[in-house]
């Protein structure tokens, strides 16, 4: 199978095996491929519970409740875990 590549993606590719996580392009997408499924497997068992959550948050919203997005973006800010050098 030939494959071409846009070029963003082409660097995207580069920029993995340049990490040295990776041995090959191959590897790269391969690992992409197996996350998808992973993630598509997770929602499919969490899909209820995922549209519960949402139906329950948006009538919340509805109502007035919520978060002002000036505040998500700190909230969010905060949580973010600090990556070792490298990116690893």
């Amino acid at each position: 199978m030939t494959i071409t590549l846009q070029p963003e993606l082409e660097a995207l590719i580069r920029k993995r095996l340049e990490s040295g996580a990776f041995q090959d392009a191959e590897d790269v997408l391969r690992r992409a491929l197996e996350s998808q499924d992973a993630e598509e497997a997770w929602l499919e068992l969490h899909r209820r519970e995922v549209g519960e959550k949402l139906e329950r948050a948006m009538e919340e919203f509805d109502r007035g409740g919520g978060i002002p997005a000036s505040q998500v973006r700190l909230r969010l800010e905060a949580m973010k875990v600090p990556r070792p050098a490298g990116g690893k």
